[in-house]
């Protein structure tokens, strides 16, 4: 089923409440593996497509969930603007083709490096309309910022991978592009000291976007790499002074080719250092300071590289491994993003919840959903 605007999509909706009927919710189909399967009805949301306001000046763009991220991307590029999160694209880790859309984005609270500086999808998100699991259309939020506390629906959708409803449009607040970007090196540190060297750096008044560590570099050693974006004068004054705050951590170098730097933060982005290979791939969210420990713990065979200054780390493990288990008493999160359909069952994909949220969880899908048909069992 690809309904063409967002009245069909809640007449398919509800029709498939009536019968009892599960739903697959798709955008371009990129990011499918993310969650548990899902037993259902293709429901594709490509024809729900388009920009539908975009207003430089207020740094506000909304768009049809269906939308290509690329065509987004590339509007915002011709003024000059872009999405805050840098947006990951799971093609690479999941082998898959098509073209992400917004609406996914949206669903799995997709994020890049940037997000130690920026925040996350939801942060930039600020508005929603969506199908809920009767066939009703919600909305939530708008086109500004609101200074609002307590129940926020719009923060709710983000990363609910399409289990509280069909994501139909989404609003966003935007950023200027920076006019330049560069990344400043640091060859051969051991774990600890790259965590201690990119605290150091995001602590410093230099505005970092983006501290990550390759323990394996790129076949030729650890590799500890820092970015900085904006105008060209900033980033020459802020490289040299930060580049003499690190030497400590020994000689620094700064990569200022346009090129190379955007493509090495896409590399680190997307996880290229992790996808490759065979084996399961987890997602692990720590304390900056017990990243060294947890990447310790998962084993010497372990493929990894260190995001968001530490506190994110992508491990590529042998198939199977519990990670969990392995990282028993570090507080944090683990997600099992790549793994068979057999390894996620027995060992679940989102890190199991406390008794007390788990009942929110379920009471919230009971209500946005009660037929339990968008998407069910792709959270577990």
């Amino acid at each position: 089923m690809e309904p063409r605007d967002e009245a069909e999509l809640a007449g398919i909706v509800a029709d498939a409440a009536a019968a009892g009927r599960a739903l697959c919710i798709k955008g371009g189909g990129t990011r499918q593996e993310l969650g548990h399967p899902v037993e259902g009805a293709s429901l594709s949301l490509r024809g729900v497509s388009g920009i539908t306001l975009y207003e430089p000046g207020a740094l506000t763009l909304v768009a049809r969930a269906g939308t290509p991220l690329d065509e987004i991307e590339a509007a915002l590029a011709a003024e000059g603007q872009r999405l805050p999160f840098e947006p990951m694209d799971h093609r690479l880790l999941f082998g898959t083709d098509g073209a992400p859309t917004i609406g996914g984005v949206v669903a799995a609270n997709v994020s890049g490096p940037r997000r130690v500086q920026a925040g996350a999808c939801r942060d930039s998100l600020i508005g929603v309309r969506f199908v809920d699991g009767s066939g009703a259309v919600l909305k939530n939020g708008g086109r500004v910022m609101k200074n609002v506390t307590g129940y926020d629906l719009v923060k709710l959708m983000a990363g609910s991978h399409g289990t509280l409803g069909v994501l139909t449009e989404v609003s966003f607040k935007l950023l200027p592009a920076p006019e330049t970007a560069a990344t400043l090196r640091i060859a051969g540190l051991g774990d600890a000291e790259a965590v201690a060297a990119m605290s150091a750096a995001l602590g410093s008044p230099y505005d970092v976007t983006g501290a990550a560590h390759l323990p394996a570099g790129t076949g030729d050693g650890p590799l500890t790499l820092i970015r900085l974006e904006g105008f060209e004068k900033s980033i020459a004054y802020r490289s040299a002074a930060l580049r003499d705050q690190l030497g400590r951590f020994g000689p620094v170098e700064i990569e200022t080719d346009a090129t190379e730097v955007a493509a090495r933060w896409a590399g680190l982005r997307d996880a290229r250092a992790v996808s490759g290979g065979a084996g399961d791939i987890w997602r692990i969210s720590v304390k900056p300071g017990d990243g060294p420990a947890a990447r310790a713990a998962l084993g010497p065979e372990t493929v990894s590289h260190f995001d968001w200054g530490g506190g994110l780390i992508w491990a590529r493990v042998p198939e199977g491994q519990d990670v969990r288990a392995a990282l028993a008493g570090i507080p944090g999160h683990a997600t099992l993003v790549r793994a068979s359909a057999a390894t996620k069952a027995r060992l679940g994909v989102f890190q199991p919840e406390a008794p007390p949220l788990a009942r929110i969880a379920a009471g919230l899908r009971a209500r946005f959903d009660p037929r339990g048909i968008l998407n069910p069992g792709r959270m577990g």
